[in-house]
């Protein structure tokens, strides 16, 4: 049996091959990483301490917190519901129009059918998530490009929005109060924050702790090799499509609950949103791919900017530079973080 000396020779006279130890990063390294996946959080708490600097008494306050809560709670949601299918390497560009039929369903089966609005929402779920496996099987058995199928879905789900509603609102006057309380203040906390921090908590757990999700991002990543490697990347698609409409359906409900009309001209105006978030999000927490905790940081950032610079005064077309620009600046980190990540992957690997 040889034995090997201190000197690396072993008893035969042979050299061992010894592999260079890695110096430790830098401590520039390690802040610059630390930024790469928590920048987000540094942002956000840049905008608090600016804006609560700039407008003390009105930016922080309870009325102003809740009113963001409630009104980023669908952009929020549909933001989930587009992180879905490009976690898959798909869009799902319907989610806007999809989100306005859900909350004119919402309504309309309550006032023109008489259903009762448990039911009405049951409906509109359920429908939500056969429009998302439309979606999906349009795309993995139909082999129809993402951006294609959904784009024209969404406008034949506008269509229905119009066609059922005559291309006129439908008023919730004799909504019954159950309906409306599902978008109250529940003590100090906005319902819909709540019904949004569980949907986040899910898919959470779906995506960071149990297999489905990890299947998920190895499609997106790659999906030949996650074919090879055995993954029926159709049902996965499909099932992330599905999971996308349903995630509509419900945002519709609470929609619903919130204007009390069904309006078919509302939702196209949430696509850009809930993409910019998504997109933002996948720069931090998780750089380099969509995740929750980045989507969730995203919209919050965007919404509390956005307050922040209305109360100081910018007329209201601001929020149209703001969902532009947003979105552009979320495109080009969101590629270059991906890009950081495979760099970082095959750096690790040799």
């Amino acid at each position: 049996m040889n034995s090997t000396s201190r000197n690396g020779v072993d008893s035969s006279g042979a050299t061992q091959q010894t592999s260079p130890r890695r110096p430790p990063p830098s401590a520039g390294k390690r802040a610059a990483d630390l930024f790469a996946n928590y920048g987000l959080i540094f942002v956000f708490a840049l905008v608090l301490i600016v804006f609560s600097a700039l407008r003390p008494d009105t930016f922080l306050s309870s009325g102003n917190i809740g009113n963001l809560l409630t009104s980023q709670s669908v952009t929020a949601l549909l933001a989930f519901a587009v992180m879905l299918p490009l976690a898959t390497g798909r869009f799902d560009l319907s989610v806007g129009y999809h989100v306005g039929m859900a909350q004119v369903l919402v309504i309309g089966f309550q006032v023109n059918n008489g259903l009762s609005w448990p039911v009405a929402a049951a409906l509109v779920v359920a429908i939500g998530a056969v429009v998302g496996l439309i979606n999906g099987i349009l795309v993995t058995r139909f082999k129809i490009d993402s951006f294609i199928a959904t784009m024209g879905m969404g406008s034949l789900l506008y269509g229905v929005s119009n066609w059922y509603t005559g291309g006129q609102q439908i008023a919730g006057f004799n909504l019954p109060d159950s309906f409306s309380n599902l978008s109250q203040v529940l003590g100090n906390v906005p319902l819909p924050a709540v019904y949004v921090a569980v949907v986040a908590i899910v898919l959470w757990i779906v995506l960071e702790r149990l297999p489905v999700g990890r299947s998920l991002y190895v499609i997106g990543s790659n999906a030949r090799a996650a074919e090879l490697s055995g993954l029926r990347t159709g049902r996965y698609i499909s099932g992330a499509f599905a999971a996308s409409g349903l995630l509509c359906g419900i945002a519709g409900v609470l929609l619903g609950s919130i204007l009390r009309s069904g309006t078919p001209s509302v939702g196209a105006e949430y696509l850009l949103p809930a993409f910019a978030g998504s997109l933002l999000g996948a720069t931090s927490i998780r750089p380099g791919r969509v995740n929750v905790g980045g989507t969730l940081l995203a919209i919050l950032i965007v919404a509390f900017s956005f307050s922040g610079v209305q109360q100081l005064g910018a007329p209201f077309y601001v929020e149209y530079f703001f969902n532009g620009g947003i979105l552009i600046v979320a495109v080009a980190l969101s590629v270059y973080a991906a890009i950081r990540r495979r760099k970082a992957a095959v750096k690790a690997a040799s």
